[in-house]
């Protein structure tokens, strides 16, 4: 009896990881959003920029090389393909819009807070100071629309100034210098103004109220200076005699014969720097410098 060869069948199974389309779908969806969010932030850049600007981003496409123009024109910028460009193409500043008051207001909200936490330091300072502690009553600290104001007012006993001069006493001057080494630990820049009653001089006109509150200002300005503030912090020097009073009610009451420090803000420090020949800084007799 003949043997008989059995054929042997083998089956391959073929194994599909991850059904029938495996993993590419994701690196396609990848892609797709690495594309999706290229585009939005194109448009969101063109939508930011100038027309000189979108200018400047069309010619470097028209051409990125180095290689001069047919209309004579350099390339916008050289390309480097190492990492980094040699001569950076220039977008400049992608402007705020004025109009967004929620930026201006939180802006605003923060100088103010900076300004109240320095007059903290500033009333914790003459508190720990012991030149000061005599002098407590005399320093009046408040927050104006320019900034951090620190007035500095006679008393009827203990005035800063002899009568009718310009000549700081020496506990006024220990004052000032102290309060200058304060106000120097902020960067804002200050202003300073002299103030006198309304008591005028008796039998001169060529000497009067308003000459004497910028010498007093000045007077206070070199105090200032010797405590340690620098020359490029004074923004403003004036005398506004006895145009401001303190006690409009008792326009002789000597506290408002006093010099006041203003700790200016920007938008403050600006306007200074702006105003010409304003006669609420400066005065009929005002000095500036």
């Amino acid at each position: 009896m003949e043997d008989r060869i059995q054929p042997v069948i083998i089956k391959r199974v073929r194994k599909v990881k991850g059904g029938a389309h495996g993993g590419s779908w994701k690196v396609a969806l990848a892609d797709f959003m690495t594309a999706m969010f290229a585009m939005f932030l194109v448009l969101w850049l063109v939508t930011a920029l100038d027309e000189s600007q979108r200018r400047g981003i069309a010619d470097y496409f028209r051409d990125p090389t180095m290689v001069q123009g047919p209309d004579g024109r350099g390339p916008p910028a050289l390309i480097d393909f190492e990492g980094g460009s040699e001569i950076a193409l220039d977008l400049g500043e992608i402007p705020i819009r004025p109009d967004d008051a929620s930026i201006l207001d939180e802006a605003r909200r923060v100088q103010k807070e900076q300004l109240e936490n320095l007059q903290v330091e500033l009333e914790a300072a003459i508190e720990r100071s012991q030149a000061l502690e005599p002098f407590k009553d005399q320093l009046l600290l408040d927050i104006t629309p320019e900034g951090l104001r620190i007035q500095l007012v006679d008393r009827r006993n203990r005035p800063m100034f002899d009568l009718g001069s310009a000549t700081l006493r020496s506990y006024a001057a220990r004052i000032l210098a102290e309060l200058g080494e304060v106000v120097n630990a902020v960067p804002n820049r200050i202003a300073i103004s002299g103030h006198t009653d309304a008591v005028g001089f008796a039998g001169t006109t060529e000497y009067d109220n308003w000459e004497l509150s910028a010498d007093r200002a000045n007077a206070a300005r070199r105090a200032l200076l010797d405590g340690g503030v620098e020359k490029d912090r004074i923004a403003q020097v004036v005398g506004l005699a006895d145009r401001v009073l303190f006690d409009r009610e008792n326009p002789t009451n000597p506290i408002n014969r006093r010099i006041s420090i203003t700790v200016l803000n920007p938008e403050a420090e600006e306007a200074i720097t702006q105003r010409e020949g304003s006669t609420e800084f400066r005065g009929l007799g005002g000095v500036e410098g």
